[in-house]
């Protein structure tokens, strides 16, 4: 039987784990704050990103079609391109709590934990390939792979926890929208993050 709630405790448990480890075995060896100024400043847009995505194009979606993509792509755009602009475990994680927070204190929607979850469960997926999106075709496939995982996942719990619908319409139907809307996301943004990169883009932001 799928419980999400014992499914978000889990992965809550890892995420917390890693970043914990991740942030002492830098500290430690850097003798440097984990987080640059500049991260906390590409954090504090993206989390406004988040918001503003979510409160106008995901909306969108549900008004025009009744379907969570356009949630997706507010959602997983936004964690891609704070993945690839800072390369930090814990940023899109940051991201997603921050951005969700202040998008439930608006709009009052519970599923917006949900994507806040996914967040994390994205980012620490990231790690496969140390949260470098496009450097190499294994990193561009990984990247796609964890944000249609993720998608699928904020649709299951989604649907399992704030929908009044059976467990198998949450992981067929739903879950399988927000798969659709992870593999669109992806099919955008990684693409987009390969020709900023040609730009030298993050060179430019790393001063």
């Amino acid at each position: 039987m799928f419980d999400g709630k014992e499914m978000v405790k889990f992965i809550l448990h890892v995420s917390v784990t890693v970043f914990y480890d991740r942030v002492t075995e830098s500290e430690r060896v850097s003798n440097k704050s984990y987080f640059s100024t500049v991260n906390i400043v590409l954090i504090a847009v993206f989390s406004a990103l988040w918001t503003v995505l979510n409160l106008t194009l995901g909306r969108l979606g549900f008004a025009w079609f009744g379907l969570p993509v356009f949630c997706d792509f507010s959602v997983f755009f936004t964690l891609l391109l704070t993945t690839w602009a800072t390369g930090r475990f814990g940023a899109a994680s940051l991201v997603g709590i921050i951005g969700s927070t202040i998008t439930f204190l608006i709009s009052a929607s519970p599923s917006t934990v949900s994507f806040a979850v996914a967040a994390i469960l994205f980012d620490t997926l990231m790690t496969i390939n140390h949260h470098e999106p496009c450097a190499k075709a294994y990193n561009i496939v990984t990247a796609a792979l964890s944000t249609a995982a993720a998608a699928y996942f904020a649709g299951a719990i989604t649907g399992v926890l704030f929908m009044n619908n059976s467990l198998e319409w949450a992981l067929t139907f739903w879950g399988g929208w927000h798969l659709i809307g992870g593999i669109m996301t992806a099919a955008i943004t990684l693409p987009i993050i390969g020709v900023l990169e040609k730009a030298n883009v993050r060179k430019i932001k790393n001063g």
